[in-house]
């Protein structure tokens, strides 16, 4: 009896996709970026009432007008915030990735795992700090698209380890920090649109696709 016969095609497009799940982080989980969104959109609360009561009704526009010496009495609350945001999205991020990594039997730390880490803090980092030295030299309207700015270029750097929807994060936070540069008074309100309502985008979209049963 004749074996039947294989489809070098089938063989080919199979191979493909084996290579593809190995050179990509699948174990990302949508529940991450909607837990990240959220802590972001608490942060931009807390930073717009905290605002609110140290200059009034202006809050986040008089902090664009500030003095130098106005700006280093409010530095320690949102560098005391700034660490809150990113500590609580990270803890939220890691529960929710390790959680899918065990379900999908991949390793957190890997050699892709570490991969797409450096491809993420490199430009996290630098931009961090230059949008520290922007507020501190006075350039306040540039710190909120600075942050959006690098963070969509540190999610399009990492995208080449990812699914393809990082990319669109990315892109979208680049977006919205071109914008808050023609629009500065605006940028609490883009800082929430970003890494709140976009990462909670993100996340029901990762979860939809890939872990809804």
């Amino acid at each position: 009896m004749m074996k039947p016969a294989v489809d070098p095609l089938a063989q080919l497009t199979e191979i493909r996709a084996i290579m593809e799940r190995s050179s990509r982080f699948i174990s990302l989980s949508g529940l991450s970026g909607v837990g990240a969104g959220v802590v972001a959109l608490i942060g931009a609360g807390a930073g717009h009432w905290y605002l609110r009561r140290e200059y009034g009704e202006t809050g986040f526009l008089r902090l664009l007008q500030s003095t130098p010496a106005e700006r280093e009495l409010v530095l320690p609350f949102l560098l005391l915030l700034s660490a809150g945001i990113i500590a609580a999205a990270l803890a939220v991020a890691m529960f929710f990735t390790m959680r899918r990594a065990r379900k999908a039997g991949q390793p957190l730390w890997s050699a892709l795992g570490r991969r797409l880490a450096v491809s993420l803090m490199i430009p996290l980092v630098a931009g961090g700090l230059f949008c520290l030295a922007l507020f501190t030299h006075g350039a306040v309207s540039l710190v909120v698209p600075g942050l959006l700015l690098f963070y969509g270029l540190a999610l399009l750097n990492a995208s080449k380890y990812t699914p393809d929807e990082i990319r669109l994060l990315g892109l979208t936070q680049v977006a919205l920090g071109l914008v808050g540069i023609l629009l500065p008074g605006a940028g609490l309100l883009l800082f929430a649109l970003g890494f709140g309502l976009g990462h909670i985008g993100y996340g029901l979209l990762m979860y939809n696709r890939y872990e809804r049963q």
